[in-house]
């Protein structure tokens, strides 16, 4: 069973069809002990890092998360799900992260385009560096659905993937038993389909 962790935020509905699409038997669930006995988890996550990380911690998951990660159970980062998972953001000032990897969330250096970054945009994919990956069979360059103005910064070596919007752009990582995405595999029609279909059967 796959447990999508509602800390009330994100759209929850369709981040729960797509993974039953996907093959997934799934349970949209704050129950700690839920949390526990799942086989897979999805930290999704929409608007801005501060509210999220705080509505995070008022479900009293946070340290629940931390524990599941380190016992090795796969997480499936969506969105700022991505961003929780590390040390801070620019976004907010001062708000501690998951701080599963280190680095930070910065504002993208857009140019002369526009933020928030909406739309489909092509992804450069990189080798595994994790247990999951997301992107077995699909071709190079292929498109998904982004929302966002931040992306993750960091010297480890976990990015699998880049997207190119006024700079290089961070679109997904991965280590061990932990993969996430920047873009919304849900809204990313047969090329979601198809990482939401691996990230169930890793």
């Amino acid at each position: 069973m796959i447990a999508v962790i509602d800390y009330g935020v994100g759209n929850l509905f369709s981040v729960e069809k797509a993974l039953i699409a996907a093959g997934g038997e799934v349970s949209v669930t704050s129950d700690a002990e839920t949390i526990k006995s799942a086989d897979k988890l999805v930290l999704p996550g929409v608007g801005a890092f501060g509210d999220c990380m705080k509505n995070l911690e008022n479900t009293g998951l946070t340290n629940i998360i931390k524990e599941e990660i380190q016992n090795k159970k796969p997480l499936l980062g969506i969105c700022v799900g991505l961003q929780l998972l590390f040390e801070k953001s620019e976004e907010s000032p001062g708000v501690k992260g998951l701080g599963i990897f280190k680095g930070s969330i910065k504002k993208i250096d857009a140019k002369c385009a526009k933020l928030p970054h909406i739309g489909w945009n092509s992804l450069n994919i990189t080798r595994v560096k994790g247990d999951i990956d997301l992107f077995n069979g699909l071709k190079e360059n292929s498109y998904v659905y982004f929302v966002h103005s931040y992306h993750a910064n960091t010297s480890e070596n976990i990015i699998t993937a880049t997207t190119d919007y006024g700079e290089k752009v961070t679109a997904a990582i991965a280590r061990e038993n932990v993969a996430a995405t920047q873009f919304h595999p849900e809204k990313s029609g047969d090329v979601g389909l198809k990482i939401l279909e691996n990230f169930v059967n890793s």
